[in-house]
């Protein structure tokens, strides 16, 4: 489990922005301990635990990259075309039987292995094929065109896939090319959810008339094994500080990082905040992001909690932006802020400065090709609907105080955030 130091979030200002805490926790949250090696079948989106190092060329041998006609170099036309001898035909899986002959050409396939002696291929749609056989190839190609050298893709013995790496099919189908079965991956981060209130049960049980049903441990659990992680569903902690406390002391010692929403605001009933103070240290509750200000960072027992707001939008975009970099830490990692894209404003908005806001929207294509964006026309924190009927999130930052239709803002869509 990763161990941190009480201070290891210590920050001077009563409110952090939200690039403050992404340095904290980039910075400051260690990978977990733990490797295991899993078959390719079960490496997407595992992280590396190692640099994975190629060990053969991709390609292996010099091959044609179309279907056409091999040359020697010393033969390609050069003024005029030029009639050539068809010496053999090479497929995909089988090599020619001898060197290429001067004056001669060899019909090739995609995939085929290059004759030797050949090192031009001539595409077929560029070829003419006389009656008797013989095939008419025109002036002006390059020498190695249409070639694909053996290791031009990855060389044999360098880095094919980088330590700190989350796989991705591509990344497996990579791994299958270089002949590999397994790969060694970090262990899955074990993280405790659970939600807070007794105005909360969950799903399938006896609802009273001024309860609700608990979505967010759902929501969190889905976000987190889309990351990799191994969520410890540790269910509803009623409205009891000794309740909290004991919780919080049991998820530090099994879990690698503790998650939780609600009781995070500065209610009476909000006893998430004593809580850790009992136990542990708390070092920010407060963070400058809408939705989602009630933001909780400490330490227990040298395990990392994160508290989220309990209105599940607002525990949505704080789990993209806070909790989500939080598990990359831990998983190991080496991540990269997601790339917005750029829209254009299609409403008018007014917000305070120094603080970051998230405004759910939905994207249109004008006329023009550029795409529109949509402000849901209800802002607030509890409305699950904002977050199924949007595509994505509109980053404003804390500078930005006035949108007025028309200008261009920077777009994040769902699937970048999780």
């Amino acid at each position: 489990m990763a161990q941190l130091s009480d201070d290891c979030f210590a920050f001077g200002g009563p409110m952090m922005s939200v690039d403050e805490a992404l340095e904290i926790i980039t910075s400051r949250i260690q990978p977990v301990e733990g490797v295991e090696h899993v078959p390719l079948s079960a490496a997407d989106g595992r992280t590396t635990a190692a640099e994975v190092y190629a060990p053969i060329n991709i390609p292996s041998f010099n091959n044609s990259a179309v279907d056409g006609y091999a040359v020697r170099g010393e033969d390609l036309p050069t003024d005029s075309a030029r009639v050539f001898v068809v010496q053999e035909r090479v497929i995909a899986g089988s090599s020619a039987h001898a060197e290429i002959k001067p004056g001669h050409t060899i019909r090739i396939f995609t995939g085929a292995p290059m004759p030797p002696g050949a090192d031009t291929v001539f595409m077929q749609e560029d070829v003419s094929v006389a009656e008797d056989g013989t095939v008419v190839l025109p002036p002006g190609l390059t020498r190695g065109a249409n070639v694909r050298i053996a290791g031009e893709d990855i060389p044999i013995g360098s880095v094919a896939l980088p330590k700190g790496r989350r796989m991705r099919p591509q990344d497996v189908a990579l791994a299958a090319a270089l002949g590999l079965t397994e790969l060694p991956v970090r262990r899955r981060p074990r993280v405790a959810i659970f939600s807070t209130g007794n105005e909360v049960v969950s799903p399938g049980e006896k609802r009273g008339p001024s309860q609700l049903f608990d979505s967010n441990r759902t929501m969190l659990s889905a976000m987190l094994r889309r990351l990799g992680c191994e969520p410890v569903d540790l269910g509803i902690i009623p409205d009891n500080e000794a309740a909290v406390s004991t919780s919080l002391k049991q998820a530090a010692q099994e879990c690698d990082l503790i998650l939780t929403t609600g009781g995070v605001s500065t209610g009476e009933e909000d006893h998430v905040k004593a809580g850790i103070e009992s136990i542990g240290t708390l070092v920010l509750w407060r963070m400058a992001i809408k939705p989602g200000r009630p933001v909780t960072m400490g330490v227990i027992d040298g395990t990392p909690f994160i508290g989220l707001p309990g209105n599940p939008v607002a525990g949505f975009v704080t789990f993209t932006y806070i909790g989500r970099p939080a598990i990359l830490a831990l998983s190991g990692v080496v991540s990269r802020k997601p790339v917005p894209l750029q829209v254009r404003a299609k409403f008018d908005y007014h917000k305070k400065a120094g603080r970051r806001e998230y405004v759910r929207v939905t994207l249109v294509q004008d006329e023009d090709g550029l795409f529109g964006a949509t402000k849901f026309p209800r802002d607030g924190a509890g409305i699950l609907s904002s977050l199924v009927q949007t595509d994505g999130l509109v980053e404003l930052r804390e500078n930005v105080t006035v949108v007025k239709s028309g200008d261009m803002l920077s777009f994040l869509p769902y699937s970048s955030l999780l």
